[in-house]
């Protein structure tokens, strides 16, 4: 027997899920479930064990798989269950006679004597079983024996049975691991390929942890040759009794888990030959992931010999093929459930039809021909073409059928199988329909901060009325084709007049784009708002104009117009539509005018004015006004002049000294007009006296050490001829201003010398 153990396990679970490493299939439960075992004769379910016999002479039970176990491919197993022997016994033979553990061709459906343990004569397997009857003393024991062949000895017993290299009778185990008593003693039962010599099994087994046999057996008799049996467990009893009880039996069993158990691929013959080819190993993937870790092997049911070339293997009919898949890294068994099922049926390719988009109303949509299902057959040959003529003539191929762009059209495909079966179908192109879209224009309002731009709300432009559409938005026509530089704050997007671009999707994924304009608003003033020039102390009139659909003033007034205003900074907010625009006005005081400087020639007094509006007004009274600035017969003394410009605000004020001087000196000591004396004017800042002579030549200056008097000299010490002389006063009056006064003329010395 080959390896036939483990796969008699395997078997047991075909039905359960494929990735699961590790198998059992098992009597435990309270009721214990025997669900796919059979009880035999006086064998019955007794709460968590399974009782194989009672506690009399001439009884048997056993337990065994219903349904039989092909054995193939298996490189280890385990088996573990806790058996109980207890009873009275009888008088003359006491207790007996034992039970065995086995996976057997031709199991017991009946009673058969005790000396077998209840193991037909002539049975071929394995059996382990556990003994408490000494035949040849008829006295009691404990012994294990193992018998991997066939029970062909005298009284179908196994414990004479020595077949060398398939047999093992351990010693009498009575004094340390008695197997009659009240509890229950736990055995495992291991096996595993002798790689030295592969057609043994290396069995090991233990009662409560302790190794009874560890050694390789080599199958003999009719086990050699088994494939196929059924495992089980029985007892017997002779003319001694005992009760024989097992339970918690379980049965490890570990193999290469696959996907499938079954593949019923496509195939065809070839009309020409009659027969077709086919590459087993393209089927790999369907059985395990990573089919390269794995070795494969193909066998055509019922030969022995695997297949040579299964990359290439050629059939002509129905052909059933065997597969199986070991994992060269581990000792798990190897998987002989795999079938190919070739059924060579003609080959037909299916018409079919493609949907796609017509985006942007182009015309043409762009197909991917080769996701057309017009065969579920893997690894076929798809050739298209635009006509049913270039088909059948071998012309104009389709050279682009992943990206081809076509309107609404019939195109024709030809569809070859790996096994070189041809068949032709029609593909059907159809257009969805379009998204529809119309342009728009978005207007908003300019940014204060910033008017050449605005925050506008994208998502409100209405460009589609489809519903299930879906949106987005793009600063150019070719972000939007190619979904780049999305804008992703569509509904507070800040820009300038310009353009965006709207993509409209709908849910077969096809779109449109539409343009939208948009406008910034841009303020709007008043035109007749402008700042005021007004005298300092006087109030105005601010008019916003008409034509605004609101007024905000800085004041708090709602009006167009506000009144009573005063020199100062204002603003008011001008409503036109929605848009909202902020406009300053200034009302300045008028600048007043400066009296720069003032000439006294004699009598005369002539004023000099910028600064202000002109044109300006003179006065000396504040009452009576001129539009000259001279002014003649002045009296001398304290004066005070007046200007005002156009504005007509209060006037400023400057006052003034008329000098009293006389133009007649005789410097000749009599006490009588001997000197001018300019000394009334010394309280004047930045006082300064000159005297010319008709030259221009300055000959005196009168300051503070001279009193500011001259007395006809030059520069103090020689007397000047008589004559006329000219004389330059000027100062500067004692005003806020400093107005600079200028008094000039002439004077008569009249010397004797």
């Amino acid at each position: 027997m080959k390896k036939h153990i483990l796969i008699c396990l395997l078997a047991f679970l075909l039905g359960l899920p494929p990735k699961l490493f590790s198998q059992t299939y098992q009597l435990i439960g309270n009721p214990v479930n025997t669900t796919g075992w059979n009880l035999v004769s006086d064998a019955i379910v007794s709460t968590d064990f399974i009782r194989l016999t009672t506690d009399q002479t001439s009884r048997f039970g056993a337990i065994t798989l219903a349904d039989p176990i092909t054995l193939s491919y298996c490189d280890k197993w385990k088996v573990e269950f806790d058996f109980r022997i207890d009873g009275n016994g009888t008088t003359q033979f006491g207790r007996g006679d034992g039970f065995t553990f086995w996976y057997l061709a031709n199991p017991p459906t009946g009673f058969v004597s005790g000396g077998g343990l209840g193991i037909p004569a002539n049975a071929s397997g394995l059996m382990v079983g556990f003994d408490i009857f000494n035949n040849t003393t008829e006295g009691q024991m404990s012994k294990v024996h193992l018998l991997y062949g066939t029970n062909n000895t005298a009284g179908n017993n196994i414990e004479f049975n020595n077949t060398p290299g398939s047999t093992f009778h351990s010693p009498d185990l009575n004094a340390t691991q008695p197997f009659v008593g009240d509890t229950y003693k736990h055995v495992e039962v291991n096996g595993e390929t002798d790689l030295t010599n592969p057609t043994n099994w290396i069995i090991k087994i233990k009662i409560d942890g302790v190794l009874v046999v560890d050694q390789s057996f080599a199958p003999s008799g009719a086990a050699a040759g088994m494939s196929q049996g059924y495992f089980g467990f029985s007892a017997a009893t002779g003319g001694a009794s005992a009760r024989h009880s097992i339970k918690n039996a379980k049965v490890f069993v570990d193999k290469v888990p696959i996907l499938s158990n079954t593949v019923t691929p496509f195939v065809c013959t070839n009309p020409a030959t009659g027969n077709g080819v086919v590459d087993l190993t393209s089927y790999n993937s369907q059985f395990v992931n990573n089919p390269g870790n794995y070795i494969f092997t193909y066998y055509i049911l019922g030969s022995p010999t695997p297949i040579a070339n299964p990359s290439s293997f050629q059939y002509s009919g129905n052909t059933t093929i065997k597969v199986i898949v070991k994992d060269p890294t581990s000792t798990l068994c190897d998987n002989g459930d795999g079938i190919i099922q070739l059924n060579p049926t003609p080959f037909a390719a299916d018409n079919a039809s493609l949907t796609a988009c017509n985006n942007n109303n182009a015309g043409t949509a762009t197909f991917d021909l080769t996701s057309a299902t017009v065969t579920s057959i893997p690894g076929v040959l798809k050739e298209f073409y635009p006509t049913l003529f270039d088909m059948n003539a071998g012309t104009n191929q389709i050279t682009n059928p992943t990206a081809y762009a076509s309107p609404a059209a019939t195109i024709y495909v030809k569809v070859t199988t790996p096994q070189g079966c041809v068949s032709s179908s029609k593909i059907t192109l159809n257009i969805h329909p379009v998204v529809v879209v119309n342009d728009a224009e978005i207007r908003s309002c300019f940014i204060e901060s910033n008017p050449s731009m605005a925050s506008f709300n994208l998502t409100g432009a209405v460009v589609t009325t489809q519903n299930g559409t879906t949106k987005k938005y793009y600063p150019s026509l070719t972000d939007a084709i190619n979904e780049t530089n999305e804008i992703n704050n569509a509904s507070t997007y800040i820009a300038p007049t310009g353009v965006i671009y709207i993509k409209v999707s709908n849910s077969n994924g096809c779109y449109a784009i539409a343009k939208v304009n948009i406008t910034v608003i841009p303020p709007t003033f008043s035109p007749i708002l402008e700042d005021k020039i007004i005298c300092i102390e006087n109030k105005t009139t601010l008019d916003a104009g008409p034509g605004f659909k609101s007024y905000e003033w800085s004041t708090g007034a709602t009006t167009q117009v506000i009144n009573n205003v005063g020199v100062g900074t204002y603003w008011v907010k001008l409503k036109t539509g929605d848009c909202i625009a902020t406009q300053t006005v200034k009302v300045y005081a008028s600048e007043n005018p400066v009296v720069t400087s003032i000439d006294v020639s004699g009598r005369t007094v002539t004023v000099y004015v910028n600064g202000g509006t002109p044109p300006y007004q003179y006065s000396m009274d504040n009452i009576n006004w001129q539009d000259s600035n001279v002014f003649t017969n002045i009296t001398r003394g304290e004066a005070k002049v007046y200007v005002k410009d156009s504005y007509n605000c209060t006037p400023i004020e400057i006052a003034i000294t008329v000098p009293n001087l006389i133009n007649v000196i005789t410097p000749n000591d009599d006490g009588v007009n001997d000197f001018v004396d300019y000394s009334a004017l010394s309280g004047k800042r930045n006082l300064e006296i000159s005297v010319f002579d008709r030259y221009g030549y300055k000959i005196f200056q009168a300051d503070q050490s001279n009193g500011y008097k001259w007395n006809g000299t030059i520069h103090g010490s020689k007397k000047v001829p008589t004559g006329n002389y000219w004389y330059s006063v000027t100062w500067n009056e004692n005003n806020q201003k400093n107005t600079p006064i200028k008094f000039s003329g002439w004077i008569m010395v009249k010397n004797r010398d």
